[in-house]
């Protein structure tokens, strides 16, 4: 009986050894599992912290745009509001400068005749041109500029010019052509159009605030030192009219922030 029993365990026994060298392996083999989900968390807890990162950059970011994007906004309204109402002043008869940015030291709205020229002295040389034509052509250029269609007011006054080279009226319309791209903020064919202007009608009673809005564009365009050069040609060319002193504030303004 003894025999049988201890050759029972002999048999036993290896049957017992090998399960638990396998429950052993099984349990390394659960703890590399479980090490590689662990490693895996810590993982996916490090692309989520990178994530809200950037999300918080990009937000950042929007805000940025967000606030530049008013000031856009902002900037074109004063500049439509100050057109618009230096246009209400014209049509009114009020030959007056206009405070703000964009400036009118002597202008008057045209009433009957190119020989009334908004604040424009110059004479056509030599046109054949029937004033009343003139007269309703620059009419309809500027009861869309009035509109705030700014779109049709330059494509009518650049058609103006372009019929109308020496006309009274011409010099209005190169002024007021810049006008319509500036407060659009096109700034490069704004300054063509007042540097044309200045160009051809050196004399004209628009030139000192053509030539502050040709250093308001350059300043616009980042041309800060040719900006400061022309502004303090307005002042040194025209002192004494509302142009220099606006060239004046404006020049001070720049340099203290450049």
């Amino acid at each position: 009986m003894a025999g049988a029993i201890a050759s029972a365990m002999l048999f036993a026994f290896p049957a017992f050894s090998q399960d638990s060298r396998l429950s052993l392996a099984d349990r390394v083999s659960r703890l590399e599992q479980q090490a590689q989900r662990d490693q895996g968390g810590v993982g996916m807890v490090n692309q989520m912290q990178q994530l809200q990162e950037q999300v918080r950059q990009q937000q950042g970011r929007i805000e940025e745009l967000q606030h530049q994007l008013q000031q856009l906004e902002d900037k074109n309204k004063a500049q439509y509001v100050d057109l618009d109402s230096r246009i209400g002043r014209l049509e009114g008869g009020n030959a007056g400068g206009a405070a703000g940015a964009a400036p009118t030291t002597s202008a008057a709205a045209p009433t009957t005749s190119s020989s009334a020229a908004a604040g424009n002295p110059t004479q056509g040389q030599g046109s054949n041109a029937d004033p009343a034509s003139v007269q309703a052509a620059y009419d309809v250029a500027f009861k869309a500029l009035r509109g705030g269609d700014y779109a049709a007011a330059s494509r009518d006054f650049r058609s103006f010019v372009q019929q109308y080279p020496n006309e009274s009226l011409t010099p209005n319309a190169y002024y007021w052509l810049g006008e319509s791209y500036y407060v659009t903020m096109n700034y490069p064919v704004a300054l063509e159009a007042f540097q044309q202007l200045l160009k051809q009608f050196p004399q004209s009673e628009k030139a000192p605030d053509a030539l502050l809005k040709v250093g308001y564009s350059q300043y616009e365009l980042k041309q800060v030192d040719a900006a400061k050069a022309t502004l303090t040609e307005v002042g040194a060319k025209y002192p004494g009219t509302n142009a220099a002193n606006l060239a004046k504030e404006r020049l001070q303004r720049i340099q203290s922030v450049n």
